[in-house]
């Protein structure tokens, strides 16, 4: 597509900058997943509590009332050791968790695409998943 004035060449590539995760409490939310990651503590900026993920996105937490809040899905590409780490947190809080997105394999994990993977649920009820592997796996 042509656009006037426009020069696909020198055009940057498109990446998520930032999101913004509705939340019960921001200061909460952010603090579970910072926690749970051993991510840096969030900082607040403005009505939103935002964590830096090491890609540069970040997560603008923002409360809202509970029932404005639309649950989403959240994935996340971490390393074996982030996922031993997060994983052991989760075991060790009593968490709820299941190994796929429909909740029908609980307190497990999953291997798909020669990785692991979890599923959970945050404070404002989102849902989130670790996974050390891409989906369809890493490309050869």
């Amino acid at each position: 597509m042509e656009v006037p004035g426009h020069d696909w060449e020198d055009s940057l590539s498109v990446e998520l900058n930032h999101t913004i995760v509705h939340a019960r409490n921001n200061r909460e939310s952010a603090d579970f997943f910072t926690e749970l990651l051993g991510l840096e503590t969030a900082k607040a900026w403005g009505p939103f509590v935002a964590v830096t993920l090491s890609n540069g996105v970040t997560l603008d937490y923002a409360t809202a009332p509970e029932d404005q809040i639309t649950p989403q899905h959240y994935a996340f590409l971490v390393s074996e050791e982030e996922f031993d780490a997060a994983y052991k947190r989760i075991v060790e809080r009593g968490m709820e968790h299941w190994a796929d997105p429909h909740r029908k394999q609980p307190g497990t994990i999953n291997h798909n695409d020669g990785g692991r993977g979890v599923y959970f649920l945050d404070p404002a009820g989102h849902a989130m998943e670790l996974l050390t592997v891409p989906y369809g796996g890493w490309p050869s």
